[in-house]
C-alpha cells in the first residue's frame, strides 16, 4: 500500500513533495481516497477542487466582510502579542542570566541559617550542660592546684580521667586545649617528684615518690632505676660540694661521714624500692638492659669518686690524722661489704703510697738538712773540748738501763748527728701511728739510701778534716764524730725500724719465720754495707772507742741517758717499757762485725721482746690493714744545751 501511494505521489508531484505536506494527515488521507477512486471519478476530481475551491473562496470572503472588524481587531491582538512576546523573551533572558547569583545567594541564606540554628541548638544544649563543661574546662586548674598541693593521687587519677576523655573526643577543640593544659601540669608534677628525690627523705617518702613516678608510666623499670639513682646522687654530690675544702683533714672526715651515712642510705632505699629479681613477663623494651648492671655501675662510680676525693686531700693533708682517716675509710668500706660493694682492697693501695711518699720526703728533708750542715760544719778546738768533756763526765756517771726508744745522749756531742736523729725520728714517729706491713721494705730502703747518704757525707767531710794540722784532741773528736755515727746512730735507727714494724708481727702477717726477714732484708739493714765507707777510719781497737763506751752501744742494757750540761731527754710524751736486746760487742771486733751482730741479735731477740713487754694501746687498731700498731713515742733529743754551745762555739772562732 506504501509502495503505491509512494508512485501515487511521484505521478502527481515529480519534482518533489514539500515536507508540510508529508506531515499533515489530511494529505495522506486524501492520497488513500484518490488511490482508491476509479478513472472515472478521477477525471471528475479537478473539476469537482475547482468548485470546491470557489466555494470555500466565497465563504471566506462572505466570512471577511461580515466579521471584518474581528480580523482587524485580531490582527492588532497579534501585533500587540508579538511585541509582548518580544518584551518577554528579552526580560526571560534577563531572568536567566541571573539565576545563577539567584541560587547562590539562596544557598548562602540557607547555610547561613543552618549555621545559625546549629549555634542556637548548641547554645541551648551549652546552656542545659553549663554544669558538666564548667567541671570539664576547670580540669586543667584542679590538676594544677593538685600537682601545688602535693596530692599526686588525685592527680594521677584526674590525669587517667583526662587521657580517657581525650581518646573519646580528641576531635573536639576544647577537649584537645584541656588535653593538652593537663599534660602541662603532669610534666610539672614530674619534675617535681624527680626534684623530692633531690632531697634528703625518708625510707617510706622515696617508696611514695617511686611508686608515682611507676603510675605515671614514663619510665621503664630500667630507666626509672637509672633516675632514681641520677637524683640522689645528684643530691649526695651536693651534699659533698658544700663542704669547705680550706681544711683538708675537716673536708675528708665530713666527706667521709657523709658518703658512708647516705650512701647507704640510698643503697637501702634502692634495695627496698627496687627488686633484682628476674620479672615473671618481662617487656621486649627491656631484654636487653641489665638492671643490676645499673645499680653496681653506679655504686662503682661513686666509690671511684670517693677514693679520688681522698687521694687528693691526703696529698694537701700531708699525713695529719692519718690512723683516723684510715680507721673511719676501713669502717666505710666494711659497713659496704653488706652491700657487696667491699671496696677496703682499694683503699690500702692509696695508703701504702701516702705513708711511702710522706716518709720518704721527711727521710729526704732530714738528709738533705743534714748536707747543708755538714758544708758549714767545722771542728773547732772548742767543739773538740766540749766533746772529750762530754766523754769524761759520762764515763764517770753511773749508767742506768736506757729504754730501747730513747735515742743515745752521746749523739748531743754533736749537733749535726743530733738534728738529722731528730729528724729521722720525727719521721718514724709520724709513721708509725700508720705503718702497714707493704710499707716496712720501702721504709728500709728509704732508710737505707739516707743512711748511705749520711755517711758518704761523713766520710768525705772526714778526709777534708784530716787534710788540716789538728790537734790530738780535734783528731780523737774527729774519730769520735764517725764512731757515733756507726756504733749508735745507725744501730739505733735499726732499733726505731724494728719498733716501728716489730719482727714477729711482720713475720706473721707475711707468714715467714722471722730469720726468712733477715734473710731477704726485710726490716733490716745491711749495717755492714752502710758503713763500708767508714771501715776503714775507725777499727774497734781506736782510743776514741774507749772514750765511747762501744762495749754498751748494742748491749742489752745501753748507754745510760746521763745529761751533758742541761741537756735532758723529752720525757712530757709517755713511753712504753719496751726492751729490746741484741748481742754484746767486745773491743777486739771489727766495725762489720758488729753491724753483723747487732742485725742477728735484734732478730733474736724480738719475739721474747713482745712477749715480756706489751705496750699499752692508745691507738685503735685498724681494719682491713696489714698494719703494724706502735704506741710508743720515739724521744727526740733535746738540743737546747747543743744550740747554745753551736752558738759559743762559733763566737770563740770569731774571736
Amino acid at each position: 500500500m506504501e509502495v503505491e501511494a509512494e508512485n501515487v505521489l511521484k505521478l502527481l508531484f515529480p519534482d518533489s513533495v514539500p515536507e508540510s505536506w508529508k506531515e499533515n494527515p489530511d494529505f495522506a488521507l486524501y492520497l488513500s481516497k484518490l488511490g482508491s477512486y476509479g478513472v472515472e471519478q478521477l477525471s471528475k476530481e479537478p473539476e469537482r477542487l475547482a468548485e470546491e475551491k470557489a466555494t470555500v473562496l466565497e465563504q471566506t470572503q462572505d466570512l471577511v466582510f461580515t466579521n471584518y472588524k474581528t480580523f482587524i481587531h485580531t490582527a492588532e491582538c497579534s501585533r500587540e502579542i508579538f511585541k509582548e512576546f518580544s518584551n518577554v523573551e528579552k526580560r526571560l533572558g534577563s531572568l536567566v542570566e541571573r539565576l545563577p547569583e539567584l541560587t547562590r545567594r539562596c544557598q548562602a541564606f540557607s547555610q547561613a541559617s543552618s549555621e545559625i540554628a546549629t549555634h542556637r541548638r548548641l547554645n541551648s544544649l551549652t546552656l542545659t550542660r553549663n554544669a558538666q563543661l564548667l567541671e570539664i574546662l576547670e580540669l586543667p586548674q584542679l590538676m594544677d592546684t593538685c600537682v601545688r598541693n602535693g596530692n599526686y593521687e588525685e592527680a594521677l587519677e584526674l590525669a587517667a580521667y583526662v587521657r580517657r576523655l581525650g581518646k573519646k573526643h580528641g576531635n573536639i577543640p576544647i577537649i584537645e586545649s584541656v588535653v593538652r593544659d593537663v599534660e602541662t601540669a603532669w610534666v610539672t608534677m614530674l619534675h617535681q617528684l624527680l626534684q623530692q628525690l633531690r632531697c634528703d627523705l625518708p625510707l617510706p617518702r622515696c617508696l611514695q615518690v617511686v611508686g608515682f613516678l611507676r603510675r605515671m608510666q614514663l619510665f621503664s623499670e630500667p630507666e626509672l632505676r637509672l633516675k632514681f639513682l641520677q637524683a640522689r646522687g645528684a643530691w649526695l654530690q651536693g651534699l659533698l660540694q658544700a663542704i669547705p675544702s680550706a681544711d683538708p683533714h675537716h673536708h675528708l672526715s665530713k666527706t667521709i661521714e657523709l658518703s658512708r651515712i647516705h650512701l647507704f642510705n640510698i643503697v637501702t632505699q634502692y634495695r627496698a624500692i627496687f627488686s633484682d629479681d628476674e620479672p615473671l613477663l618481662p617487656t621486649s623494651r627491656d631484654n636487653n638492659i641489665n638492671e643490676s648492671a645499673v645499680f653496681y655501675s653506679w655504686i662503682t662510680e661513686k666509690v671511684a669518686h670517693f677514693l679520688h676525693t681522698l687521694e687528693k686531700d691526703l696529698e694537701r693533708s700531708q699525713g695529719s690524722s692519718l690512723d683516723s682517716v684510715v680507721g673511719q675509710c676501713m669502717y666505710f668500706g666494711l659497713s659496704f661489704s653488706r652491700v657487696g660493694a667491699d671496696f677496703r682492697g682499694l683503699l690500702a693501695p692509696i695508703f701504702v703510697r701516702v705513708v711511702s711518699q710522706n716518709f720518704q720526703a721527711s727521710v729526704k728533708k732530714a738528709t738533705k738538712k743534714f748536707e747543708q750542715e755538714m758544708e758549714s760544719f767545722v771542728l773547732s778546738k772548742s767543739t773538740a773540748a766540749a766533746a772529750a768533756a762530754a766523754v769524761s763526765s759520762r764515763s764517770v756517771t753511773n749508767t742506768t738501763e736506757q729504754k730501747p726508744e730513747i735515742p743515745p745522749n752521746s749523739l748531743l756531742e754533736f749537733y749535726v748527728l743530733a738534728e738529722y736523729c731528730n729528724g729521722m725520728l720525727t719521721a718514724f714517729n709520724e709513721l708509725r701511728v700508720c705503718a702497714p706491713v707493704a710499707v716496712c721494705q720501702i721504709v728500709t730502703e728509704s732508710l737505707k739510701l739516707s743512711l748511705k747518704t749520711v755517711v758518704e757525707r761523713t766520710a768525705h767531710w772526714h778526709w777534708q778534716e784530716s787534710q788540716a794540722d789538728l790537734s790530738n784532741t780535734e783528731r780523737d773528736a774527729l774519730r769520735r764524730f764517725c764512731s757515733l755515727l756507726a756504733l749508735e746512730l745507725i744501730p739505733y735507727m735499726q732499733r726505731c725500724l724494728h719498733l716501728v714494724f716489730p719482727v714477729a708481727d711482720v713475720a706473721l702477717r707475711l707468714a715467714v719465720p722471722a730469720h726468712q726477714l733477715q734473710k731477704e732484708g726485710i726490716t733490716y739493714l745491711d749495717q755492714a754495707d752502710i758503713i763500708k765507707p767508714l771501715q776503714h777510719i775507725l777499727p774497734i781497737s781506736s782510743p776514741i772507742l774507749g772514750l765511747a763506751n762501744l762495749d754498751t752501744v748494742t748491749s742489752d742494757k745501753p748507754t745510760g741517758n746521763n745529761e751533758i750540761s742541761d741537756g735532758t731527754v723529752n720525757s712530757s710524751v709517755p713511753i712504753a717499757n719496751v726492751q729490746t736486746s741484741s748481742a754484746g760487742i767486745e773491743h777486739e771486733d771489727s766495725i762489720s762485725e758488729v753491724a753483723t751482730k747487732e742485725t742477728s741479735g735484734e732478730a733474736s731477740a724480738t719475739g721474747s721482746e713482745q712477749k715480756e713487754n706489751k705496750a699499752p694501746e692508745t691507738e685503735k687498731p685498724v681494719t682491713g690493714v696489714n698494719s703494724v700498731n706502735l704506741s710508743i713515742q720515739i724521744s727526740n733529743l733535746d738540743l737546747q744545751e747543743v744550740k747554745e754551745r753551736k752558738s759559743q762555739s762559733e763566737h770563740s772562732e770569731e774571736k
